[in-house]
Formats: C-alpha cells, sequence, structure tokens
C-alpha cells in the first residue's frame, strides 16, 4: 500500500494488473481487505459491473471515509467494513456469504499514512510516536520502545525490520530511556541513525528505515493477521478464483511466497515417505511463478511503488 503523492490520500499501485489477475466479471463477489483509499476497490467494482458485490475493509477510519466517498456511485455494490482482514471469515459470515471469486491484500502503510505527520509512521515528520492503523486501539509505538526489554526490542528490529544493526539500535533505545523518554519520531530516528557506524550513515536508504518498519509491524500486529487472512483467504475462495497480494518488502512477500507455495503442493510429509501419509490435497495453483513488478512508467510517476510486488493464486 505503499505509494501515492502528497495531497493524494492514496494512490493504488499495478492497477491494471490487479484487475486482470482478479479477472472481475459480472456478478461476482470480491474482498478488498485493505481499502486504503477505495482505488482498487473502484476499478473492481467498474470491471464486474452492472452487478459485482465489493466488500472493503480497513481498521483506519479516514481510509474507510475516504473510500465511502469514492465508492458512492456505486451505491449498494459495495458494502464498507472498518475491520482488519484477518477477520474476513467472520465478515463473509456475518454478511451471508458463503465463497468470494476474488480477494485482495495490498499491504503495508498508504500515501495517506505516511504523509500525515500526527500519525507517526514516517521518521522525516515530526510527530508523537504512534504508528497505529487503528488510532483507538492497541498499544503504540511510544508504548512498545518504553516497554519492551532490550532482548525484546532487538528481535523486533532484526527479525521485523531485517536489520543487522538491531543490538547497538536496541541498546541505543534502552539507554536513552532511562534518562528521558522518546517522544517523537524524528528523535527516535535520530537516535536510530547514531546508532549506525559513521560510513553506514551514507547508506542508499535512512538509517532508520528497516527500524520504523520493524516497530510498525510489531504496533499493528501485521505479519500475525496476514499468515491468518492467507490461511482464510484461500479456504474462502470459489473454484477459480483468485487471491491477489501486494507486498512491499521482503519479509510480508516471503510469507505470502511460502503460503502459496504450500498450498499448491498440498502434501506436507517428508519427501523420503514412499506415499503420503497426512492428506493434504492440493488447494491452490500459482498465477504469477514470479512476482509481478510495476513498469517503469509507474514507478517514475509514483516513486514509493518501487518495491510493489504482485503474487497471485488460484483456488482450485
Amino acid at each position: 500500500m505503499e505509494a501515492g503523492d502528497k495531497g493524494v490520500f492514496h494512490r493504488p499501485v499495478m492497477v491494471a494488473e490487479v484487475i486482470a489477475a482478479l479477472r472481475c466479471r459480472s456478478g461476482g463477489v470480491y474482498l478488498d481487505g485493505t481499502a486504503g483509499g477505495g482505488g482498487h476497490a473502484f476499478e473492481i467494482l467498474k470491471n464486474s459491473s452492472p452487478d459485482g458485490l465489493l466488500i472493503a475493509t480497513d481498521i483506519d477510519d479516514d481510509a474507510i471515509e475516504e473510500t465511502k466517498k469514492r465508492l458512492a456511485p456505486f451505491g449498494s455494490r459495495a458494502i464498507l467494513v472498518n475491520r482488519n482482514f484477518s477477520a474476513m471469515r467472520a465478515i463473509l459470515t456475518e454478511l451471508g456469504i458463503d465463497k468470494a471469486d476474488g480477494i485482495l491484500l495490498d499491504l503495508g502503510v498508504s500515501s495517506h499514512q505516511l504523509d500525515s505527520a500526527g500519525r507517526g509512521f514516517s521518521f522525516t515528520l515530526e510527530a508523537p510516536l504512534d504508528m497505529r492503523m487503528d488510532k483507538n486501539r492497541g498499544p503504540s509505538a511510544y508504548d512498545l520502545i518504553h516497554s519492551l526489554s532490550r532482548e525484546e526490542l532487538e528481535k523486533i528490529i532484526r527479525e521485523y525490520g531485517e536489520e543487522k544493526m538491531a543490538r547497538r539500535i536496541a541498546i541505543a533505545i534502552t539507554k536513552k530511556r532511562v534518562i528521558s523518554s522518546i517522544r517523537t519520531t524524528t528523535e527516535l530516528a535520530g537516535l536510530v541513525a547514531g546508532a549506525f557506524p559513521k560510513v553506514r550513515t551514507a547508506a542508499r536508504i535512512h538509517p532508520a528505515t528497516r527500524t520504523f518498519q520493524a516497530i510498525r509491524i510489531a504496533v499493528n500486529n501485521e505479519l500475525r493477521n496476514l499468515k491468518q487472512a492467507l490461511e482464510d483467504g484461500a479456504e474462502l475462495l470459489q473454484s477459480g478464483g483468485r487471491f491477489c497480494v501486494i507486498s512491499f518488502h521482503s519479509l510480508e512477500d516471503r510469507i505470502v511466497k511460502n503460503s502459496f507455495s504450500a498450498r499448491e503442493k498440498g502434501c506436507i510429509c517428508p519427501p523420503d515417505f514412499p506415499v503420503c501419509a497426512c492428506g493434504r490435497k492440493p488447494t491452490l495453483k500459482i498465477v504469477t511463478k514470479k512476482p509481478v513488478l510495476p513498469n517503469e512508467n509507474e514507478i517514475s510517476e509514483n516513486p514509493r511503488s518501487r518495491s510493489a510486488k504482485l503474487r497471485a493464486a488460484e483456488r482450485i
């Protein structure tokens, strides 16, 4: 979801590629688990006219309001739900829907969230340390970095941010918070940058990039929610239905790739077993053998789209 321009609520990535992968059709039922500003949702509804149905979910109140305005022309064909996509099974059950013809997840943080200083997602904008996608629930980034042990912080930064300097950063944070609270995004970013060896500060990306990613993922339980959605989503698809996921960093992409691959393989018996004993059958067929990437024109117009990867699988 990390793409867009300042002044634009959210600019969706690879719209044409998503629509092609979903194979939208009239009468189909689709779930957009990350409504954002309604960009993908609008195109799904347009391409499933005249009677396709879309359920759009998001935990961000601002996103729901923007999507509501964007999808107003479609009337009752668009159903908006202010919940996390990990609850898609319950959401469809409550709506009396058994199966969907397509599911889309556009992961990460939206342009609006990045560019809204008060949300605390960006290390370049002065703001309180929040990072909650749902502004009304759960511990904030401030709560996490002041309550977790040094070991816990290091684990989060290393695993969720894939940051080699995790230990140095965690030590810097825990030393600083003994003296005074770390209250703002820029204060944390400066602290992280200071933990790097001087030679590393000229790196291609800002030193705080991976740490902010890691803390944001932890605050919002993003990987746990993704795994739940991948598990449930595959079961909620009609035969021939498509599951499309756009990720923005290797950690997410690896989870999506492995989940799709495991369901395509089916059997989980050890390789040396002469016959299958687990009884698991393939339930998905991978449509994108390699992830689909944004083209050069899109990257030029939308620099934040450069790290996007689209994977798609079809229910057998």
